[in-house]
């Protein structure tokens, strides 16, 4: 197949199963392009995955349209952005015609609560696989001490996450001594 013909059918299926919208989605992005199609490593993917969520916009068409550009260029772009958009809206907009329709049937209010653990669970796999990776990169300790200062920054106080982003990025490029501490 083509590189157009595999970003296709990579972001068409990303588009159609990312039940949730971009967080739900995350682990299906990581399964094409990084397992699948071996389009960038994990640590590419983890490097685009935090620069799209520092950005505005919808996460999905960030990561489509970036990872589609990176494999054919522009083309690639316009592809993987129309297979992860379009499809997506057509879907909806007979979903949502069907569930106002039935809208009172109880089955129809259970599917919608049953997507929900599923997520969780993918978001909680993605998690715990970037986890692993941090260990490998700052060690155990480190990688604990940074997860849990996040949390707390983001859950407790509030601060987004794009503000810790780049507060590490701009910890991260100061310029140390020999000693290993910032001048």
């Amino acid at each position: 197949m083509s590189k157009n013909a595999d970003l296709f059918a990579a972001f068409f299926r990303v588009g159609m199963l990312g039940f949730g919208g971009g967080p739900s989605a995350i682990p299906l992005f990581e399964q094409e392009a990084v397992k699948k199609y071996k389009w960038m490593t994990s640590d590419e993917f983890g490097d685009t995955l935090a620069l799209a969520n520092t950005m505005p916009g919808p996460l999905a068409t960030k990561m489509a349209g970036y990872i589609g550009y990176r494999v054919n260029g522009i083309w690639g772009c316009l592809v993987s952005l129309f297979a992860s958009v379009v499809p997506t809206v057509i879907l909806m907009i007979v979903l949502l015609g069907v569930l106002q329709q039935y809208k009172d049937v109880a089955w129809v209010d259970g599917m919608s609560e049953a997507v929900v653990p599923v997520v969780g669970v993918m978001l909680a796999i993605l998690t715990l696989d970037f986890l692993k990776k941090s260990k490998d990169s700052l060690g155990w300790l480190r990688a604990v001490i940074y997860t849990a200062a996040s949390i707390i920054l983001m859950e407790v106080l509030g601060i987004h996450p794009a503000i810790l982003i780049i507060i590490i990025l701009v910890l991260v490029f100061l310029p140390l001594n020999k000693a290993g501490e910032p001048k």
